[in-house]
């Protein structure tokens, strides 16, 4: 059976509300560098216009700002060939600021829209004392969401760090993060080597493969089955093929093989086949933004897996008792522990028994 490689993941609307409304902040703000999709991420998290601001070029002439509701236009940038440099050579123009995009901000600040979008703030709009105070007023009264320019500027820099801000890097939205498959059971209730049974024209553990791939920067399958280990090579994937007894080896061994370059790590079993590639996703985002936290997957009160460590945590996880999991450690710190609300139920049911496997083919 042939594999076509599932590309690298990129942001969706789940993920990101998913891990937004999880974090609890206030404020979402799209960063990253030129040509990252944060004005087309924006866009697709809220398909119908807000009001709010939106900025437009003319390369190598001008820049205006306009008022999303009224439509009204202001200059704000005069390209200058003689400027250094091959970026940033707009001149500021800040009249178009102090009346238009101030008046603006005010009106969205008194409106009745939960919702503001800026589309862009960048160093023109920091250049400008007055409209960066209407901005940090507007976000007082309303919710912000806007694509803000990754450059080391006060102002922008202020606004990426504040508390109440969820911030989206899309250069690396998931910073550092990695990924253990444990895929080493020896499926005694099943009656044989699960991981490898047909699920809706895939191997079981197929399913898990796609919905990690592209997303962490070191990923790792550790097991104790040839047909498992000649599966992930086909496809050029990590494995670690093992003999030994104890759920503690399979977490100890993934570990060790990534931890090195990761500053986080998603446990995840091999037998989930309905577990979403959004989840996962959502998943290490949360964790790139609250990375101190022990992030799990949960459908209302039941908590399952998958889960994901921050880096303090390796230890205790290298130290694991005989025959303990992962569980052993989130048992340790229930104050650290964070909850990532799935999609269905189904998302956390793994397979046991073949009756397991029809029930799970039915939904």
């Amino acid at each position: 059976m042939q594999h076509t490689r599932t590309p690298v993941y990129r942001l969706t609307t789940d993920c990101v509300w998913n891990s937004f409304r999880t974090s609890g902040k206030r404020h979402l703000l799209l960063t990253g560098s030129r040509n990252s999709g944060k004005t087309t991420l924006l866009l697709s998290l809220f398909p119908s216009p807000l009001p709010g601001i939106t900025t437009w070029a003319e390369p190598g002439k001008a820049v205006y700002l306009k008022e999303n509701q009224t439509g009204e236009t202001a200059q704000v940038g005069r390209f200058e060939e003689a400027l250094p440099g091959t970026e940033n050579r707009m001149q500021p123009l800040p009249q178009g600021f102090l009346t238009l995009g101030i008046a603006a901000l005010k009106r969205c600040a008194e409106g009745h829209s939960e919702w503001v979008s800026i589309d862009e703030i960048g160093y023109l709009e920091s250049g400008c004392p007055a409209y960066c105070d209407a901005i940090r007023s507007l976000m007082e009264h309303k919710r912000l969401i806007a694509a803000v320019r990754k450059e080391n500027l006060p102002f922008l820099s202020e606004l990426r760090s504040r508390a109440d801000v969820f911030q989206v890097d899309l250069d690396a939205p998931f910073g550092t993060m990695g990924c253990v498959i444990m895929a080493s059971g020896l499926g005694q209730r099943f009656g044989g080597n699960k991981l490898m049974a047909n699920f809706k024209g895939k191997p079981l553990l197929q399913w898990i493969l796609d919905a990690t791939e592209g997303i962490f920067a070191r990923r790792v399958v550790v097991t104790r089955h040839q047909a498992v280990e000649a599966l992930c090579q086909r496809q050029e994937i990590p494995v670690i093929c093992h003999r030994l007894p104890y759920r503690s080896d399979t977490v100890r061994l993934g570990l060790q093989a990534i931890m090195q370059d990761v500053d986080g790590c998603l446990f995840c079993l091999g037998d989930q086949p309905l577990l979403r590639r959004d989840t996962v996703a959502s998943l290490a985002l949360s964790a790139a933004q609250e990375p101190d936290a022990i992030w799990r997957a949960a459908w209302e009160s039941t908590a399952g897996s998958p889960v994901l460590f921050p880096k303090w945590a390796f230890p205790e996880l290298l130290a694991l008792p005989k025959g303990a999991g992962g569980g052993f450690v989130v048992k340790k710190h229930p104050e650290r522990v964070r909850f990532l609300p799935v999609q269905s139920s189904g998302e956390l049911l793994d397979v046991d028994r073949p009756a397991d496997l029809e029930r799970l083919q039915r939904q």
